[in-house]
């Protein structure tokens, strides 16, 4: 469900100031155009965040920031409670699981509950816990990822709030030897496992 806020006076003023003076910067015009799609958009904060590895993020997928955070919040509250059915809220429809030996399947919503405990065992609750948006990585028209593609989520309607269309257990398991690599190193943080 997503949840909208009353736009303030301010945000108007400050919404039409933005649309008075338009930059030739290509993200702001891309926020300006995904705002004017929304009830309530959170300017203040989309400006402040709306750049990721690989580009605005606006401009890559098609919504904003806000409507990221909102899903990613709700993926992590879902993921920490064990909410099947709120999560489940969040995923796109075929869902793209590839396994940890790179096999395909897209899965129907009866399919996801078939093999849920497979597609979401502890380890990927704790991907999905972990998920922030400074974590994120954009990809032009095709999305965002987090954990080299572990977790694909992708807008379905502009400006609207991204869904979770992609698990993929071979990206979570290099992230995990990534991110070990690292730590050995010591150029990285120590990744948990689950239990």
């Amino acid at each position: 469900m997503e949840t909208s806020r009353d736009v303030t006076p301010d945000d108007t003023t400050l919404l039409e100031t933005l649309e008075k003076n338009a930059e030739p910067d290509p993200s702001d015009n891309c926020l300006l155009l995904l705002w004017s799609e929304q009830d309530a958009p959170d300017i203040t904060f989309d400006r402040a965040n709306d750049t990721a590895r690989g580009g605005a993020i606006s401009c890559a997928t098609g919504t904003t920031p806000s409507q990221f955070r909102a899903a990613i919040e709700t993926l992590r509250e879902a993921a920490r409670s064990g909410d099947k059915a709120r999560l489940l809220e969040q995923v796109g429809i075929p869902l793209l699981y590839i396994d940890g030996e790179g096999a395909r399947r897209e899965l129907s919503q009866d399919e996801i509950n078939t093999v849920f405990d497979e597609v979401f065992d502890q380890q990927m609750l704790m991907a999905l816990r972990k998920l922030d948006l400074s974590d994120i990585t954009v990809e032009n028209r095709q999305g965002a990822y987090f954990q080299l593609g572990t977790l694909w989520l992708v807008v379905d309607k502009q400006g609207g709030r991204p869904r979770l269309v992609t698990v993929n257990r071979q990206a979570l398991e290099e992230a995990a030897r990534a991110a070990q690599r690292e730590a050995q190193a010591g150029t990285g943080r120590a990744l948990e496992r689950a239990e």
